[in-house]
């Protein structure tokens, strides 16, 4: 009814639609598309370690400690050679050490009961010791977990009689892991090789990578083979890393349309107004800000867009192409508009357009004018890897009260911006 009371109006039938104003215009529409276009990686975090000597492996005695972050579901994997064979490795049975019980609680301590001895199954395995000759003969076996004896018979301790593994819980998230050589007076004492370690992604409460490193029946691959017979941790450590990428979905999109310069939202700079930003930010929930906006004479239309079947906008996963979600809105000239989404796997972050909007008219890829920002409503841990994100059914432990800024994406090496999150205007 609106467009044909302005047409009215312009024809001077104001007798006949008494509420038209003058120079009032009319509602305009646009199409506003938010996409989720990040590539995602199976891994949260991977590193390497080796110990401080010249050759730098880890001689009985010594130890050597690396830590991460990590969210209840989520395991530590880890690989490093028995030194003194020719292609024997330690690691944890897949999916990795056990870092919460399920009630949430951090696990701390030795858990060297989770460490186990492998057979890479590339070489024919002398009696093990000193003496051992690198590389050996050719083998084709896959790799197997080695109990008591391997393929040709040599005799074993079991690896928590060699290896000594601890955590320790650091407080926000935090592990730090240990492992100590005690392998030494032993029948099977050897030096242990630099190693790597890796956290995986997880989605759903599954983890994006159950077996990072190995797969016990099926053929080494990836860079172990180095690793397993030269204690050569090079070519695993980049293939771990070259799969480790901080991983998120966006939240149901908040889009809202007002007038005038004052941003109903946020303002960069001031604190949270306790207005139902920090439940989007925290928990990806638009409701309480929506009802709050629908209230403010500012705001023209507020719209809450969220994706078919997944409700989030998951990232491109494997062959699965991210999520986007389509909103037409309506506006008058001179409007504004902006938009707010969770940064999913955060404790308080969120993608908008900066405190000043952008014009509603707008055409084409508004991408460079979205910037990432901390609520400062809850402590920060590593994205994808917090116990206290929503993600993980976790809630603020510490909540804060700063200021609204933009996310210092160096700090967690988090991904720029428009490779995360696409916003177009048509």
């Amino acid at each position: 009814m609106q467009h044909y009371s302005y047409l009215l109006c312009g024809l001077g039938l104001l007798a006949i639609f008494p509420s038209c104003k003058k120079h009032e215009m009319p509602d305009r529409m646009k199409t506003v598309k938010v996409e989720n276009v990040l590539m995602a990686k199976n891994l949260s975090q991977s590193g390497t370690f080796m110990g401080s000597g010249t050759p730098p492996v880890i001689f009985p005695g010594q130890e050597v400690s690396f830590s991460f972050s990590a969210g209840k579901g989520q395991t530590l994997a880890f690989a490093t050679m028995y030194g003194w064979s020719n292609d024997l490795f330690f690691a944890p049975a897949n999916p990795g050490i056990t870092l919460f019980k399920q009630d949430g609680t951090p696990i701390e301590g030795d858990v060297s009961d989770q460490i186990r001895l492998w057979d890479n199954g590339t070489r024919i395995n002398q009696p093990p010791g000193m003496n051992v000759n690198h590389p050996g003969m050719p083998d084709h076996a896959p790799v197997m977990e080695v109990n008591g004896k391997d393929a040709q018979g040599n005799t074993y301790l079991p690896a928590r009689q060699l290896m000594k593994g601890t955590l320790k819980y650091e407080g926000n998230s935090v592990f730090t892991f240990t492992i100590r050589n005690i392998s030494g007076g032993t029948m099977n004492e050897t030096p242990f090789s630099p190693g790597v370690w890796t956290v995986s992604n997880m989605l759903g409460g599954n983890l994006l990578s159950p077996a990072p490193i190995y797969e016990s029946g099926k053929p080494t691959a990836n860079g172990l083979t180095p690793l397993a017979e030269m204690g050569d941790n090079g070519m695993l450590s980049k293939y771990l890393s070259d799969n480790t990428k901080i991983f998120t979905p966006l939240s149901p999109v908040l889009i809202v349309v007002y007038k005038g310069d004052d941003n109903p939202i946020f303002k960069a700079g001031e604190n949270d107004r306790g207005n139902g930003l920090a439940n989007l930010a925290q928990k990806g929930d638009a409701t309480a800000l929506q009802a709050y906006l629908m209230q403010q004479k500012n705001v023209r239309h507020v719209y809450v867009v969220k994706a078919d079947q997944t409700t989030v906008l998951l990232p491109f996963i494997g062959t699965m192409t991210g999520g986007s979600v389509v909103q037409q809105i309506d506006y008058k000239e001179g409007d504004r508009i902006t938009f707010a989404t969770m940064f999913g796997y955060s404790n308080d972050w969120f993608y908008s357009f900066g405190t000043e909007g952008i014009m509603a008219g707008t055409t084409g890829d508004q991408t460079g004018l979205v910037k990432l920002f901390d609520d400062g409503t809850a402590v920060d841990q590593y994205p994808g890897a917090g116990n206290s994100q929503g993600a993980f059914g976790g809630a603020p432990q510490t909540p804060e009260k700063n200021p609204i800024q933009e996310v210092s994406v160096e700090k967690y090496s988090v991904p720029m911006v428009k490779e995360v999150i696409r916003v177009t205007l048509r």
